[in-house]
């Protein structure tokens, strides 16, 4: 009976699991068909645009070469008008000379006729029609602003849709996820001299398979991409992987997009737990601060055998800020002289990295982890349950690695910010200088219970940083423990 009803759980499964694929599949044909639609629309839209387009060029064209017919026609009409106007006069001259020649040819007095046979002889000489050109100066002929057009008729006639750019394919495999960036490569399958840029789309998701269409985030677009890749920079991984897709693109038309691929970009995403936190605290999600009137007005006597099991001893105060009864249990974790706060996230395996940074006049600060168990007395690596480096401003500065109660200096600058590299499974706490990649400290030991990010602070203030990735340099680190091990900063082994 029972294992039919364990195979019946499983039948069920699958046909829930199938259902869910098929609505899946449902979503995304709805989802297409409306694309189809909606992308008809735009395509017959930027059809009519390139064909007004062309029209309006033809319509230039035409203009332009009519306005030089016209111009040729004023210019040659000029011309012959001007030549026009001369001859006439000539002829109108060489009429009178005529007629003045053929009464000369009359006169009967030998002195008169000579007189006027020399005058008729220089009229002669200077008469326009003997120096004019009895030519036109242009020619009536228009044939050398004939156009024809067959060949571009031809080509009109051949016009056809461009061929579209083919869908690049993501090179997952080259793809690279590292510090806080993500390198995604891509090829196209074939070559193609008119693609003229790329279009990449991305978006964060909590699944690892194909992009869904329901309850997911919309598309982040980079357009312009001119190489074959591309890197995100500057990104807070705040779920678990991230799709991407890429299309290729001409001068008129984006091709289809490639099949997405899904990276993963999981990093440690915490909060400060303000319900952790000491009274004299100011807590928000990534920020926290000292303040010296916390919980003022309620004051209780504090008995040494209150903080009997915590790790350390009850601190010499007679009175520390406590809870008001209205409020108690909500945030009655730590009181005395342990200002602290803890991460509202548990940490029971894997490699995890966050950054912590300190106002500049912060007076006191420890910043690592510890175990749950944590005493509400408890200051950070007094006892055996954590971990932490400390700084500290106040009187004689000192900058140093704790642990069970044991301090050890460290002899170099106390960085703007510093991340926390937490390897659960491989018993590591390693401390870095943010900016210079420096190694600061590292704790070496077995974690035997889970972790949180704890943080104490007094007369000043905490930023935190996360949803960080591992940094790459931390990888040669891991391959080298050796030279680790031997570094200047030393490394204080748990219990």
């Amino acid at each position: 009976m029972d294992s039919q009803k364990e195979a019946l759980q499983r039948i069920i499964g699958n046909l829930a699991n199938k259902n869910d694929e098929m609505q899946n599949f449902i979503d995304t044909l709805n989802h297409a068909l409306k694309g189809v639609q909606a992308n008809s629309a735009s395509v017959i839209g930027d059809l009519d645009e390139e064909f007004d387009s062309l029209y309006s060029v033809l319509d230039e064209m035409k203009e332009s070469m009519t306005n030089r017919i016209k111009q040729e026609q004023a210019h040659k009409t000029q011309e012959l008008q001007n030549q026009l106007t001369q001859c006439t006069s000539a002829l109108e001259d060489a009429e009178e000379l005529l007629e003045f020649s053929t009464r000369a040819l009359s006169i009967k007095n030998p002195e008169e006729f000579s007189k006027a046979a020399r005058q008729i002889k220089d009229s002669v000489t200077m008469a326009p029609a003997f120096r004019l050109c009895l030519k036109p100066k242009v020619s009536d002929n228009m044939t050398h602003l004939m156009v024809d057009f067959s060949q571009e008729k031809k080509m009109l006639q051949a016009l056809k849709f461009l061929p579209v750019p083919k869908a690049p394919e993501i090179d997952s495999d080259k793809c690279l996820v590292a510090d806080n960036c993500i390198t995604v490569k891509w090829k196209t399958p074939e070559e193609d001299s008119k693609i003229d840029h790329y279009i990449l789309e991305y978006r964060k998701t909590n699944f690892e398979g194909l992009p869904r269409v329901k309850d997911e985030r919309c598309w982040e677009v980079v357009d312009n991409i001119k190489d074959t890749e591309y890197t995100l920079t500057g990104l807070k991984f705040d779920s678990k992987y991230m799709n991407f897709r890429v299309r290729a693109c001409n001068k008129a038309v984006a091709g289809d997009f490639s099949d997405p691929v899904t990276l993963e970009t999981k990093a440690l995403v915490f909060s400060f737990d303000g319900t952790s936190s000491h009274l004299n605290l100011k807590v928000e999600d990534s920020w926290i601060e000292w303040d010296s009137t916390g919980g003022k007005g309620q004051e209780t006597k504090v008995k040494g055998k209150e903080n009997k099991g915590s790790g350390t001893p009850s601190p010499k105060r007679t009175s520390v800020v406590t809870r008001p009864p209205s409020v108690k249990g909500t945030r009655d974790r730590f009181t005395g002289e342990a200002y602290t706060v803890l991460g509202d996230v548990v940490i029971e395996s894997g490699q995890h990295y966050w950054e912590i940074k300190a106002q500049k006049d912060c007076k006191s600060y420890s910043i690592g982890v510890a175990y749950r168990s944590l005493g509400k007395f408890d200051q950070l690596g007094k006892n055996n349950i954590s971990w932490c480096i400390h700084v500290n401003n106040w009187l004689q500065a000192t900058f140093s690695a704790k642990h069970n109660n044991k301090a050890k200096p460290l002899e170099m600058p106390v960085p703007d910010r510093i991340g926390i590299y937490c390897d659960f499974d491989g018993g590591q706490l390693s401390f870095f200088n943010s900016d210079s990649k420096q190694l600061l400290h590292t704790f070496k030991t077995k974690f035997t219970q889970p972790l949180v990010p704890a943080f104490m602070v007094w007369c000043g203030g905490l930023t935190l940083y996360t949803g960080l990735q591992q940094p790459s340099f931390l990888t040669s680190l891991e391959k080298n423990d050796s030279e680790m091990n031997g570094s200047s900063s030393g490394i204080i082994n748990g219990d």
